[in-house]
């Protein structure tokens, strides 16, 4: 479902002081530089009949000076206004849209790709930048040129202006068939953008994969036939675009022609002077770059309107997952037992879960269970609403957890997941990220819990390491534990642990379960792994298999039954003796 879109209106019309600033410079400036040709006309003619006195002249010369340099002045503000204004509106559609995607649930973002969303959020952006700057600045300014100029020109000389007038619809036939070529092609180098930025994103990130099976040389191949094709749709629209000006120029150049023989005809005839000739000359200089800042402006009219329909959709995306009509804005509490009420789940048409039925009772360990793919990270999903069941309900307490405000429910739960994701900072602002209120003892409280602060006291800069991308600078094991510890250091009311101790070695585990076993105690905890010895102090364990709960029971209950879990246990057990052995 989507949302009406945004107007990009709605945040041009946010600077409607700074608008209107910049209407008055610009129509102050046009205004001068329409205004001072008159000057010119009047200091020739005074000349050419030797009527102008030495004072006139100096009055004029004078006169000329100062309304150029207020010429000057008033154009610096008329740039500087709406390329300003155009930086904002950038600035607060990019905070917009950063704040808006991060709402999104991780079904978009799983049929999006990363480097779209940055182009979207870069190349894009600067393309409505530029169509609401420096659109709005030649916009005005050719509608000011042409309504002014043509309106004196039209007083002064009608068989001139007549001129000037048959080349306006070879102008606008021109434009009309540029702008028609230029859209296509535009959109063709955004995509492009968008795949070559994909490619690069996803090869830097996954570099260790990529030397690992040493195709350094393929992938710079792959990298260069996107590149090829980048600045090849990017030559077939600079072949549209830059193509226009010499045609514009050669337009003007028979304006300028044109202007000469029929004015010259009309000075010698009398019914023209020589300074209204050259008044006529000037305007025409004057309004050719108004005239082909009119083709360049509708080009990023077609540039920055393509741009915004691409931000746009992002704009008007609504996540699936979201507070909605049954939530309660007051519900803070988040306590009880949890209880999955009937729960189906179907993704992209494939079942993943069939009819869950089960209650964890508030302050037990639940351990959970089964073969890969049997949907066990899919229930700690539905607990932190990343996902909505297909059917059935989810239930903390009395409340449905559709009730409770999604940043309050989130808030309290601790989740560290079998892949740990790590930002490129340091290690106690990844240990902190859900803190509230950081403090060092919880920092160092947290870190032996996870059996993670012997191994950062051999740091050179301790909770202070900056982490590579994604953690690169830990080992496997070390993000998990990172992952652990940022999950308990927010001592959540309820905490979720899926799958992370796979990467430690054993004796690890055990210190880490050990040190686990009390903060387990205090809240509803969930915990998710294959390895038996992290699930059998469990206070309940239940075993998924094909997305349906197969056994329900203790370790002990479940040692007795010929299922799963207890052929699991007989398997890993074999390893362990094994491994003494050996």
């Amino acid at each position: 479902m989507s949302a009406a879109p945004p107007a990009l209106s709605s945040y041009v019309l946010r600077h409607k002081v700074r608008i209107a600033a910049s209407i008055v410079a610009i129509a102050a400036t046009v205004s001068l530089q329409i205004l001072l040709p008159f000057l010119v006309r009047y200091v020739i003619d005074g000349l050419d009949a030797g009527t102008l006195s030495r004072d006139e002249l100096g009055a004029a010369i004078g006169l000329f000076l100062v309304g150029t340099g207020l010429s000057v002045w008033t154009g610096l503000l008329m740039r500087r206004l709406p390329l300003r204004l155009g930086y904002d509106v950038e600035r607060q559609i990019r905070d917009d849209l950063f704040a808006h995607l991060s709402t999104l649930d991780r079904g978009f973002f799983a049929s999006h790709q990363t480097g779209d969303l940055m182009t979207r959020a870069s190349s894009d952006l600067g393309n409505v930048r530029e169509y609401v700057g420096q659109g709005l600045l030649q916009g005005i300014r050719t509608t000011l040129v042409v309504t002014l100029a043509f309106s004196i020109m039209a007083f002064i000389s009608p068989p001139l202006t007549m001129v000037m007038i048959v080349l306006l619809p070879g102008i606008s036939v021109l434009c009309f068939f540029v702008l028609r070529l230029i859209r296509p092609r535009h959109d063709a180098v955004q995509q492009q953008l968008s795949d070559l930025t994909h490619f690069t994103q996803e090869s830097f990130s996954g570099i260790r994969t990529l030397k690992g099976y040493a195709i350094e040389d393929r992938s710079a191949q792959r990298f260069t036939d996107l590149n090829g094709e980048f600045v090849r749709r990017n030559l077939a629209l600079s072949l549209v675009e830059r193509g226009i000006w010499p045609l514009f120029l050669f337009l003007f150049a028979l304006g300028q022609v044109l202007l000469l023989v029929v004015g010259g005809r009309l000075v010698v005839q009398h019914h023209l002077t020589i300074g209204g000739l050259v008044l006529f000359m000037q305007y025409m200089a004057y309004m050719q770059w108004p005239m082909l800042a009119l083709g360049w402006a509708m080009n990023l009219l077609v540039r920055g309107r393509a741009s915004w329909r691409r931000v746009q959709t992002l704009l008007q995306t609504e996540p699936k997952v979201r507070d909605g009509t049954v939530t309660q804005p007051g519900l803070r509490d988040v306590r009880g037992d949890i209880e999955f009420r009937h729960i189906s789940l179907t993704l992209d048409g494939q079942p993943l879960l069939r009819d869950i039925h089960v209650t964890f009772p508030e302050g037990a360990t639940i351990g959970i269970t089964g073969p890969t793919g049997s949907g066990k990270s899919l229930l700690a999903a539905l607990l932190v609403r990343l996902v909505e069941p297909t059917e059935g309900q989810v239930f903390i307490g009395v409340h449905d957890i559709r009730e409770f405000p999604l940043q309050v429910l989130r808030g309290h739960i601790g989740i560290a997941t079998q892949e740990p994701f790590l930002f490129a900072e340091t290690l106690e602002s990844n240990i902190l990220f859900g803190v509230d209120e950081p403090d060092p003892k919880t920092l160092e409280w947290a870190a032996e819990v996870a059996q993670l602060h012997g191994d950062v006291e051999t740091f050179p800069a301790r909770y202070e390491t900056m982490l590579g991308e994604r953690g690169v600078t830990l080992s496997g094991g070390q993000r998990r534990r990172a992952a652990i510890s940022r999950a308990v250091a927010r001592n959540p009311e309820i905490l979720i642990l899926d799958d992370v101790l796979a990467a430690v070695d054993t004796q690890t585990e055990a210190r880490i379960l050990e040190r686990l076993r009390g903060v387990l105690k205090e809240r509803t905890s969930i915990v998710v792994s294959h390895r038996i010895s992290s699930l059998r102090q469990a206070d309940l364990i239940l075993v998924l298999e094909n997305g349906r709960i197969t056994e329900l029971g203790t370790h002990a209950d479940l040692l007795q039954r010929d299922g799963y879990y207890r052929n699991l246990e007989r398997i890993q057990r074999l390893e362990a003796a094994l491994e003494e052995r050996a």
